[in-house]
């Protein structure tokens, strides 16, 4: 079974492509303004390298938010197109997820993201994945009050918080995260949409 993942929810493209618990490929480059331009290119060379055909791909993971809300369709609408146009099974998962996967060595995990104005997109998750706090978008001082209740916090951010509590920085455990969701229930590739966690500026100026 072979299995691509795409997270395109920050200045990142992060991609892979495994095959059987072995990964095949891997991509995770920083592009900032240039993501919408250069994310597709790379995808092809990685499909290159790994020697695979788009049509041989089984099932697509895709990363819906929270993050940057361009960021976010850019990779929505490549797993979408690929798995339309090629009928192929297609899940989402949370950007905070994979956060919290990917670095599990406390007994409580903080994925953050900066959403400015002194919000942060965050969880709070216990090791197995369970959640104490699910996704939200919540004020920086808030959160700083709800993780008092617990210990042995490992907070995960690329962005820089001001946060009083051990920090790692966040690089997904591709392989990881596709063992762990590649048996997620599919949905149609239509119903794939972005899970934004907060309404749009457009979206907050029309309320």
């Amino acid at each position: 079974m072979k299995v691509m993942y795409i997270d395109t929810s920050s200045s990142f493209l992060y991609f892979g492509i495994a095959e059987d618990n072995k990964l095949l490929v891997e991509v995770k480059k920083r592009y900032d303004e240039e993501l919408s331009k250069m994310a597709m290119v790379d995808i092809e060379k990685a499909f290159k390298k790994a020697k695979v055909e788009p049509k041989d791909i089984d099932k697509i993971i895709v990363v819906d938010g929270p993050g940057s809300f361009t960021g976010i369709r850019i990779g929505i609408t490549i797993a979408k197109v690929y798995a339309y146009s090629l009928n192929k099974k297609i899940t989402t998962i949370s950007a905070l997820e994979a956060m919290a996967l990917s670095n599990d060595n406390s007994d409580y995990l903080v994925p953050m993201l900066d959403a400015r104005r002194g919000f942060v997109y965050s969880a709070i998750y216990k090791k197995d994945l369970t959640t104490a706090l699910a996704p939200v978008h919540i004020k920086l001082d808030v959160l700083k009050e709800e993780l008092k209740k617990y210990d042995d916090v490992l907070v995960i951010t690329n962005d820089d918080i001001d946060i009083d509590y051990q920090k790692e920085s966040y690089s997904p455990d591709i392989l990881k995260i596709i063992t762990k969701f590649k048996d997620k229930k599919s949905i149609n590739p239509h119903a794939v949409n972005p899970n934004y966690l907060k309404l749009t500026e457009a979206e907050e100026k029309l309320k």
